[in-house]
């Protein structure tokens, strides 16, 4: 059983910064992917960023230029990092990790595991 717990989400005005992590625990696999959703208030579920075993990485125009996806293994513990900046009111969701502890398939219906995800809110 993996399990994602998410930090780093709060509040910040429009301009601003965070840094979101997601620690993976129970996870040892080799082939993989890690994806960043978020889902904001009345919007439909999308996908802002994935990685995968090999480092590829990808972001919907949206938000590529201004969010960054990346990840690090430390002792065992496996953690996915997203730094957003430039952050705007329309970044304002609840943002979650998930994995695809299968394979190198991304997108959200190959994800296996879910975290319950970070708030993230935006002033203008």
């Amino acid at each position: 059983q993996v399990h994602l717990v998410e930090s780093g989400g709060g509040s910040v005005q429009s301009g601003g910064s965070l840094r979101l992590s997601c620690v993976a625990s129970g996870f040892y696999g080799s082939d993989y992917c890690m994806v960043w959703f978020r889902q904001g208030p009345g919007k439909e579920r999308e996908e802002v960023a994935d990685i995968d075993s090999s480092g590829i990485t990808w972001y919907p125009s949206s938000v590529k230029g201004r969010f960054t996806v990346s990840q690090d293994n430390v002792q065992g513990v496996h953690t996915l990092y997203l730094q957003m900046d430039n952050l705007q009111p329309d970044d304002t969701a609840l943002y979650t990790c998930a994995i695809n502890v299968e394979s190198e398939f991304c997108g959200a219906g190959n994800m296996d595991y879910w975290g319950k995800g970070t708030l993230v809110t935006i002033s203008s």
